[in-house]
């Protein structure tokens, strides 16, 4: 897929929305919505056997997917706010739970996620977390210690 360039831009959702996608154990979509579609900018056919980063922001830090995976992974469900991008370069803010789905034997065969209009109070926390986390996820630990030792965050 081409690259796209992130704008300001911002879609919202309705607070009655629901984004819904399923996706196999690799992360490839097997399952979108409507709304998932309208939000992504793509069709149900560019959107199925993709990975379902096609529609991540590169503004969102990697440590919330590394916690989210981990969760998943372990049959705990995680609910997380994330900034998603379109294909026109447009974002949206969405409020996550996703979980693992099993078969009879409690094997994980899937993920499923269900994503809903965040609180106007939470973005304006989350907006400053995820840019501290952004600044400061290309420094290692020592390079971490010794900032906040210096006066940093």
């Amino acid at each position: 897929m081409q690259t796209i360039t992130p704008n300001s831009r911002e879609k919202v959702m309705k607070k009655d929305d629901f984004i819904v996608s399923k996706t196999d154990l690799q992360g490839k979509i097997t399952y979108c919505n409507e709304i998932f579609m309208d939000f992504a900018g793509l069709s149900e056919k560019k959107l199925l056997n993709q990975p379902h980063k096609i529609v991540r922001h590169p503004e969102m830090p990697s440590i919330i997917f590394k916690l989210l995976w981990e969760r998943i992974k372990a049959k705990n469900e995680i609910f997380a706010y994330v900034k998603n991008m379109s294909s026109d370069g447009s974002y949206y803010w969405i409020y996550a739970n996703v979980t693992a789905s099993v078969d009879a034997n409690d094997n994980i065969i899937g993920y499923y996620s269900v994503r809903r209009k965040p609180s106007d109070s939470a973005l304006n926390t989350i907006r400053d977390l995820y840019k501290t986390l952004l600044e400061k996820e290309g420094l290692n630990y020592d390079q971490f210690m010794n900032s906040l030792q210096h006066g940093g965050v």
